[in-house]
């Protein structure tokens, strides 16, 4: 994987780059469309190549591991060709999953003894297996098995959380270095910051994760229930310690308007579940403001869902219509506004990198910001 900056804008800290792999290159900054079990819901793959202009998918080591399991992914020849997907693909390595299964997981040095949410049979994740996991998917980026810590953390915790998930790195590390890709293509490791919201403890895993010199750094245990304002700030502290050479990597995040904030610190890659879990039950984010697609005002209203977008799930359905497919409990209505949501995030990044080459970032995103939040 290699990763060239192309600028920087000059009032802020929003970067334009592109990241190269061995399935294609990516623009950034980017959101991926998350595919968790091979799938991006609702969505099939030729649409989120023509319509969304998704240049990379992601898929979650917990559930492909579950199902359909890695003997059917071997099999297949990994997840590009078991999906259809022959663009970049990024795994998470199940950490996240692990950690909203509390109730059902224990974590000790060796790792992560947890309980199956399909069956309750009982697994256990280390760093070592889960890096032979995502070499059985076969992603081009994946990520360090970590500990996500909940919001809040004691301060100890957060600690001791943050230490293990660095001890949990280097095990990572020496996996890969032990072992060869299954399909014949690079795949690139990404380490995770963690550290809660204690400023000296984002810091030090900035730190540690850094002197690690991986391809690509991540920044996770963020948008996990602490306002806005704390996940700024560890953001915006973590990326001046992060390498600038390296593409950063937020994870889990989040609205619009999160995204453009956080590209402002110097962030290029994001994903979430947002944009097509609200579409799916009639949220749409527009280049106006947030709507909801079952609000009686939008009945009669036969105007295109976003005159700003060129995404056929926008331009060649009406309001009236997407409101009339949700309220009559049509699937269509669900895979539209699912595409419109995700159309509409790839649009956002695409404009931000356009600003960003312009020089102009800093003060469109100010107005763009509140205007995102309008609700409409």
């Amino acid at each position: 994987m290699n990763f060239e900056l192309i600028t920087t804008d000059s009032g802020s800290n929003a970067r334009a780059g592109k990241i190269t792999t061995a399935h294609g290159e990516i623009e950034t900054p980017i959101f991926m469309p998350v595919g968790t079990v091979g799938s991006v819901k609702a969505v099939t793959q030729e649409q989120l190549k023509e319509a969304v202009q998704a240049q990379i998918i992601l898929g979650n080591t917990y559930h492909l591991y579950l199902r359909p399991g890695l003997e059917v992914l071997s099999l297949a020849g990994g997840l590009h060709k078991f999906n259809g997907w022959d663009r970049p693909i990024l795994t998470d390595s199940g950490g996240y999953q692990v950690f909203s299964l509390a109730a059902n997981r224990k974590i000790k040095e060796e790792g992560v003894v947890f309980q199956s949410h399909i069956d309750g049979s009982r697994h256990l994740f280390t760093p070592e297996n889960v890096m032979d996991i995502q070499r059985t998917i076969g992603a081009d980026i994946i990520m360090a098995f970590d500990e996500c810590p909940p919001y809040p953390s004691e301060y100890r915790y957060a600690r001791k959380s943050m230490e293990l998930t660095h001890r949990w790195l280097d095990r990572c590390i020496q996996r890969l270095g032990d072992t060869q890709p299954a399909y014949g293509h690079e795949q690139t490791l990404f380490p995770i910051v963690q550290g809660s919201t204690y400023k000296d403890l984002r810091k030090a895993s900035a730190e540690f994760i850094a002197s690690r010199n991986c391809a690509g750094n991540a920044i996770g245990g963020l948008s996990v229930g602490e306002p806005e304002n704390e996940m700024y700030e560890m953001c915006g502290l973590v990326c001046e310690v992060l390498p600038v050479d390296k593409p950063r990597y937020l994870m889990g995040v989040g609205t619009p308007w999160n995204i453009l904030e956080n590209i402002a610190l110097g962030v290029d890659m994001f994903d979430c579940v947002m944009p097509t879990r609200n579409g799916r039950n009639g949220m749409l984010f527009t280049w106006n403001g947030v709507m909801n697609i079952r609000n009686k005002k939008w009945a009669t209203d036969f105007s295109p869902v976003d005159e700003n977008s060129p995404c056929f799930a926008t331009s060649q359905y009406s309001r009236a219509y997407l409101r009339h497919l949700f309220v009559a409990g049509e699937i269509l209505g669900m895979t539209l506004a699912s595409i419109h949501n995700l159309a509409f995030y790839l649009e956002l990044v695409q404009e931000a990198r356009k600003q960003i080459l312009a020089g102009t970032f800093a003060t469109w995103k100010t107005g763009m910001v509140n205007q995102l939040k309008t609700r409409l």
